[in-house]
């Protein structure tokens, strides 16, 4: 159960660290940029935990997803950014695609 508390925490810290990266302003204010480092750095370190005992593919296409969803949502809410249908029908094949390597998978977390 640990491995996936840090697949948890890794998609929380690369999604904090993707809405910082666009508070940036393309590295133009400093405190959002290096607070978007030391995230990105904090969840590929809780990644790399996680993949001693997760299959790669299985942790990435999670953290892939829940991130996707995660940034996409922090977009509509605090950047006021609207998906359009294309957009939603392609969110929604990627979770199905990582419901069905979860469900269907022998790879799956042990």
């Amino acid at each position: 159960m640990n491995n996936l508390i840090y697949l948890l925490l890794a998609i929380i810290f690369e999604t904090l660290a993707t809405s910082l990266l666009n508070l940036s302003d393309g590295f133009n204010k400093i405190l959002p940029a290096i607070g978007s480092l030391v995230l990105y750095l904090a969840s590929i370190y809780c990644l790399s935990v996680c993949l001693k005992t997760v299959p790669v593919g299985i942790a990435y296409a999670i953290w892939s997803a829940l991130g996707i969803v995660l940034v996409t949502l922090i977009g509509i809410f605090a950047f006021k950014q609207t998906p359009d249908w294309a957009a939603i029908i392609g969110f929604l094949l990627i979770i199905s695609g990582v419901v069905v390597l979860n469900v269907f998978s022998k790879m799956g977390v042990q």
